[in-house]
């Protein structure tokens, strides 16, 4: 009996055993639809966006764990009422931060307002009228909205100076120059290159980044500054980033700026170069390297720098001077104020 039970449990068993299981159909997990691509370089265009005007940077202070601090926080759009909300302690890039590692946020539009939320999701402030406002156990306080201005914006050009570009006509100067118009001035195009060619020299130059909240990385408002067709220095949004090599203020590949003072686009940046040539003997051998001192926004991002040779897509190096070289990436950037100092 004992026998024949467990021939009809193995029987059984091996019933089930040879019963096909049915795999449950798992579809493909759908990618997230790409956002189409903003690029607006007029601000006129952009007065009634309400994403436009919330961000940007914001100082303040607030109490945490009962002590006050100076707080600075930079608001990056990211297209569709998306936002990184990134916090500094002591104040803003340049402007007192103490150099420790930023407390990053997500944020996101709810109605008039956009709600920021911590590690867990869970809401802890607020951005609304120009204001951060944040409320947990332990931090409380407020944010205001600032506007800062490059302490070189509008330099004007000293005695003795290669004006590229000032005013409309200046154009002129430049391989393929044209004027771009705009609600607020009309400025200098990019793709080009002066029809005059450097040597050693110090220059100014301002440059204004479009708002393009869904791309994101190289796609997002990317242009570069050659020296002598060279050297790129990057012109990119990178507000709020790291700050890498590829960067804006970057020396493309090669140095990364040791602070990231990119503004929010469609704010006026400065660059103040003070550039050496590389040094060639007279068989054309070069003994010296060519070497960069940048001031970005009123802020050292480069001391002396010895550059490692040409950067990507830059000519080769050789005893000649060359032409300074405002990149076409595709993206609508604006340039002015660009003059030259030649030294001797």
């Amino acid at each position: 009996m004992f026998r024949v039970a467990l021939s009809a449990l193995l029987g059984a068993g091996l019933i089930a055993l040879a019963t096909p299981t049915v795999a449950q159909e798992t579809k493909p997990k759908e990618k997230p639809k790409a956002l189409p691509r903003i690029a607006v370089d007029d601000p006129a265009k952009l007065k009634d966006d309400a994403d436009f005007a919330t961000q940007g940077e914001y100082e303040g202070e607030l109490t945490i764990d009962g002590k006050s601090e100076k707080v600075g926080a930079q608001v990056v759009a990211l297209g569709d009422g998306k936002f990184s909300l990134k916090g500094y302690h002591g104040g803003l890039p340049g402007a007192g931060w103490n150099d420790t590692k930023p407390n990053t946020h997500p944020a996101a539009r709810d109605g008039d307002k956009v709600v920021i939320s911590n590690e867990k999701g869970e809401p802890m402030g607020d951005i609304k009228g120009g204001v951060i406002t944040v409320s947990t156990d332990k931090i409380k306080g407020s944010l205001k909205k600032v506007e800062r201005k490059s302490p070189t914006l509008g330099a004007k050009p000293p005695e003795g100076a290669v004006v590229l570009f000032g005013e409309p006509g200046d154009e002129k100067n430049w391989q393929g120059g044209k004027l771009i118009e705009l609600s607020d001035g009309k400025f200098l195009n990019f793709g080009i290159r002066s029809k005059q060619s450097f040597g050693s020299f110090k220059a100014h130059v301002e440059f204004r980044l479009p708002w393009m909240p869904n791309s994101r990385g190289q796609g997002r408002g990317n242009s570069g500054f050659y020296l002598q067709d060279r050297y790129e220095v990057q012109v990119l949004d990178s507000f709020g980033l790291k700050g890498e090599n590829n960067e804006c203020g970057g020396v493309y590949t090669q140095y990364a700026p040791t602070v990231n003072m990119c503004f929010p686009p469609l704010e006026w940046q400065t660059y103040d170069i003070d550039f050496t040539a590389a040094a060639f003997d007279a068989d054309g051998k070069k003994t010296a390297p060519a070497r960069l001192t940048l001031v970005h926004n009123g802020v050292k991002v480069h001391d002396n720098v010895e550059l490692k040779g040409p950067t990507g897509g830059g000519q080769p190096e050789k005893a000649t001077p060359g032409p300074i070289q405002l990149q076409n990436h595709g993206d609508p950037l604006a340039y002015r104020n660009i003059w030259v100092v030649e030294k001797k």
